[in-house]
């Protein structure tokens, strides 16, 4: 019989690396003890303790119901994806079909109402496009600088915000909307130095941070070409 030195000595060699570097370099370990393996229990923290076959049973059953959860959410995530490709696709083309720079403005904003929305606006940095008067376009018309203040503290280095804006800021931006409870803005052009993409929402909870861009992204792209149609760069 081992006396406590002995036990003790025993304990500090068989620590949980060395138990394991033993079966790494020993595959055929539960093979050969394969009566002893069976008779090995585990605690659980329901049933007390389980066979170690039940544990690993247990342990597989979890990970297949995991990646079943996660292949669903993938399949959930790619009809997303492609219903809204389907849905920008058609709104580019119906916006590209456009008879004037008004009828184009108004089918982005009738397509906003239809997503449930008030609407949707574009305003055009000053310094970037020629829409000062005698333009009809002059009520698109941004300052950059009078914008800044408002990059600054909403947007930051990005060119997405999605939020409120106090009153100041969505008389500037919306002069002629009311009862606005959230936003989303995007910044046009690949520097975000065009003008600003603005889709307003009457639900303070409708934009929120952390949501996703996809679909201001993509359009904050295209329209800056489509613009150009009617009005041009400074």
């Amino acid at each position: 019989m081992k006396n406590v030195g002995e036990q003790q000595a025993t304990s500090d060699l068989l620590d949980d690396r060395a138990v394991s570097d033993y079966l790494l370099q020993n595959p055929d370990f539960f093979i050969r003890n394969a009566r002893q393996v069976e008779q090995m229990q585990v605690p659980h923290p329901i049933r007390g303790t389980v066979s170690l076959v039940e544990w690993q049973l247990s342990r597989q059953r979890n990970q297949i119901t995991q990646l079943e959860e996660e292949i669903t959410l993938l399949m959930e995530q790619a009809s997303a994806n492609q219903q809204l490709f389907d849905r920008l696709l058609m709104l580019q083309s119906h916006l590209a079909s456009a008879s004037s720079l008004h009828d184009m403005l108004n089918r982005l904003h009738r397509w906003a109402r239809e997503l449930g929305l008030a609407g949707a606006n574009v305003r055009l940095f000053s310094e970037k496009w020629r829409i000062g008067a005698p333009s009809d376009f002059t009520q698109l018309a941004l300052s950059h600088q009078a914008f800044e203040p408002i990059r600054i503290q909403r947007l930051g280095k990005q060119h997405h915000y999605l939020g409120s804006l106090n009153g100041p800021e969505l008389l500037l931006l919306l002069p002629q909307a009311k009862a606005i409870g959230s936003v989303a803005l995007s910044l046009m052009g690949e520097q975000g130095e065009l003008g600003v993409l603005i889709f307003s929402s009457r639900d303070k909870q409708h934009y929120q941070s952390g949501m996703g861009t996809v679909l201001l992204q993509y359009l904050s792209q295209m329209l800056p070409e489509l613009l150009q149609r009617w009005i041009e760069r400074a």
